[in-house]
């Protein structure tokens, strides 16, 4: 443990335990001197001897702490701390008076008693052989945990990863680790290969053999779901698992070949090209292509008098519908499936909004859904009905592996005999799936969207590959309505997707180009505009109104930067601001954050008192507040608090003052400020440009060169994804629903 210090104590008090990470707070009582310890700390209980190793840390506000970084358990050595490690939960049926007994019983052996030959036990009052019994498989159950994450964390595996080991394996954790080390790259552990790798070379595993190379495969399938991929070449797949790997390319045909065999991948040829897909993801697109063409088959009885409600509708709120607006009103009314598309400004809210009414006229029970929260908040406020996240209204709950169960499916479907998604270009492969398993038979489904947007941050392109496939009705509204062509915002927006430079020289609208040739000038430029000019200019919060949309993470105006930056001239440090540090994350009250994942388990709380679970991945919020001693942190999103453990935060929460555009989809902001400089190339990309500039709702700064906008605009390249939902929706035979 070099460079590390070095304590050694008693466990006096443990102020604070999460079960699912193992981070702790607690007292260490060393030579007279009680000190706070904080770190990992699995299954930790009062009385136990510890020898922790790290540093010490000093804050303003709660003094000084020692951070472990490791630390080693003895049993304890006197009576007393025995005692006090029995009574205080450790085992489960050992309570404070059962505790003395054993204590008076047999002194400091009692541990070794109950390990080593628990049924002497019941030579104390009130302790029955079956409870002796008892009492020894709960100390094993512990010691097995422990031993489990000791032998796995010396290959960095936290502590609650190696609870999911134990939850899959429990007592046979450790041999099972052995026997296969490449289990632990499965979904329900989902650990990286490199740690399983790492373990399999500690036991000499060969290079070559076969079940490295089966779960090589299955990796970078796996791992490519990331990039948005269902499905992969089958040649492509093979080169780079080879490469990753260090093995011969015939092996990994070999190896492909036995897990084509086992149904853990299947193969379909596309357009005379192999691809492989796994299980999961090839059961989902074909499902979703079946269910979409029955509904097809089957739709729904047409609403009688659409016209006329249309007719009285225009009457009554003063306008005149398009064309294609009346288009879509009525296949909405008459196929069951319409897919609404289209650009800010060109009337899709009018028409859905057409829609929702002239169906609730008729009598139908219509349900509103939006990947996000803040695109189904926006969704309410622009419909006047009330419109839930797909999670919330699929009733998410989760498995014993924190993997989402939706309990709105086949067995138990949604009330409704309409159901309308908005934002269905963030909705992936598996989510609309779940849509999908949840819609009654006959229900009409109303996708809106932008198909001009980037696609999902999950696999698959379910609104490309469905306009795309040609099947399904869909209206594209492309006519800009008066009111919005005064809009730069919206006329740009629209110039981009028409491969069109916008007009950049405007000094007197909601749009403005501002050339910056140096990194350090732009730098400077954007948090200026965020931290003083715009909230002196326009009044807005640098906070909640302003937001700083980047192309990439990386460079000297990527996300990782310019967050430091603007940081530190919006919200910089302060007496008064408690502020933390875990694993290389700050925190300080009243940074702005944005959660990086899914995670169906954090608390909240909402304004009104009622409680839940669940914060997902692009949901931004403001920390409130901040328990060092606690190691909590809580986080305002919309209208609801999250609680975080140090750990969680660490993990899974990220600056916003600067977010990519990918991480802004679903979300719109008042002002928009986007840095177009020494733009990666990869990334120069027109509907990358055109979904950060349809994030703004008032106004839009680009900033850098006319060059880069230029190149962005030029290149109509997709981001290219595979996926089989067209062939799947394009083959006579479908699967059987």
């Amino acid at each position: 443990m070099s460079g590390l210090l070095e304590l050694s104590g008693t466990v006096d008090q443990v102020v604070y335990h999460n079960d699912k990470n193992q981070y702790t707070v607690l007292h260490l009582l060393a030579e007279d001197d009680l000190i706070t310890v904080v770190g990992s700390f699995p299954f930790v209980s009062e009385g136990e001897e510890l020898q922790v190793f790290g540093r010490w840390e000093s804050h303003s506000a709660y003094g000084e702490q020692f951070r472990a970084e490791a630390f080693q358990r003895a049993r304890p050595a006197t009576a007393g701390a025995m005692l006090k490690y029995l009574s205080s939960g450790a085992i489960k049926g050992v309570g404070r008076v059962l505790a003395q007994r054993i204590v008076d019983t047999f002194g400091v052996n009692a541990l070794e008693v109950i390990e080593d030959d628990p049924e002497r036990l019941a030579q104390v009052k009130g302790i029955t052989l079956e409870k002796a019994r008892e009492i020894g498989q709960e100390l094993q159950r512990i010691y097995g945990i422990r031993e489990l994450m000791a032998f796995l964390g010396e290959f960095g595996v936290a502590p609650d990863e190696a609870v999911l080991v134990w939850k899959k394996y429990g007592e046979e954790s450790i041999a099972c680790v052995q026997e296969d080390p490449y289990a632990l790259c499965m979904p329900e552990i989902g650990l990286s290969f490199g740690i399983a790798d790492a373990i399999a070379q500690s036991m000499d595993r060969p290079q070559d053999d076969m079940g490295r190379v089966q779960a090589g495969i299955l990796y970078v399938l796996r791992h490519n779901l990331d990039n948005g991929h269902t499905c992969l070449p089958e040649d492509s797949l093979c080169r780079v698992a080879a490469n990753m790997l260090g093995v011969a390319a015939e092996l990994t045909q070999d190896a492909l070949a036995n897990l084509l065999h086992l149904f853990q991948v299947m193969r379909e040829e596309i357009e005379g090209r192999s691809f492989i897909f796994l299980q999961q993801q090839h059961l989902c697109e074909e499902y979703i292509a079946g269910r979409m063409k029955a509904m097809l088959r089957t739709p729904p009885n047409t609403v009688l008098g659409a016209d006329m409600q249309a007719a009285l509708a225009e009457e009554a709120q003063g306008i005149q519908y398009a064309g294609k607006q009346k288009a879509a009103i009525r296949a909405a009314m008459e196929q069951g499936i319409l897919i609404l598309t289209g650009g800010p400004g060109t009337g899709k809210t009018t028409t859905l909004n057409a829609i929702i009414h002239i169906l609730k006229q008729a009598g139908e029970r219509v349900l509103l859904a939006a990947p996000t929260g803040r695109a189904a908040k926006r969704m309410s406020e622009v419909t006047g009905e009330e419109a839930k996240t797909i999670h919330r209204m699929l009733q998410v709950d989760w498995d014993e592996q924190d993997n989402p169960v939706f309990n709105r499916n086949e067995r138990n479907p949604l009330e409704c005999e309409c159901l309308v998604i908005d934002e269905m270009s963030m909705v992936d492969a598996y989510v609309f799936e779940s849509v999908l398993r949840a819609l009654p038979l006959g229900c009409r489904l109303i996708l809106v969207g932008d198909s001009d947007q980037l696609p999902s941050v999950g696999a698959g392109n379910v609104l490309g590959d469905l306009i795309a496939v040609g099947l399904f009705p869909t209206v594209q509204l492309k006519e800009i309505f008066r009111q919005s062509m005064e809009s730069l915002i919206v006329t740009s927006a629209h110039r981009i997707v028409e491969g069109r430079l916008p007009t950049l020289n405007c000094r007197d609208n909601d749009f403005f180009f501002i050339p910056g040739r140096e990194a350090a000038q732009v730098q400077e430029l954007v948090v200026s505009l965020c931290s003083r000019r715009l909230p002196k200019s326009y009044g807005y919060s640098s906070v909640d109104d302003i937001q700083v949309l980047c192309p990439s993470r990386k460079g000297e105006l990527g996300t990782v930067e310019l967050n430091k930056l603007l940081r530190d001239a919006i919200n910089p440090p302060a007496k008064e601001k408690p502020e933390v540090k875990v694993n290389g994350q700050s925190f300080r009250l009243g940074d702005k954050v944005m959660q990086v994942r899914n995670d169906y388990n954090l608390p909240w709380t909402k304004d009104d008192g009622s409680e839940g679970q669940g914060i997902f991945n692009g949901d931004m919020g403001v920390v409130i507040q901040i328990d060092k001693p606690g190691g909590a942190i809580w986080v305002r999103v919309d209208d609801r608090t999250v609680l975080y453990d140090f750990d969680h935060a660490a993990s899974e929460l990220e600056p916003a003052y600067a977010v990519t555009v990918h991480k802004s989809q679903g979300n719109e902001f008042t002002a928009v400020i986007i840095p177009v400089l020494k733009v990666p190339s990869q990334l120069r990309y027109r509907n990358l440009l055109y979904t950060g500039v349809t994030r703004a709702k008032k106004l839009l700064i680009l900033t850098g060169e006319r060059g880069v906008i230029a190149d962005m605009i030029g290149n109509d390249r997709k981001t290219r994804r595979y996926t089989g939902l067209q062939y799947f929706l394009t083959k006579e035979e479908g699967p059987v629903l």
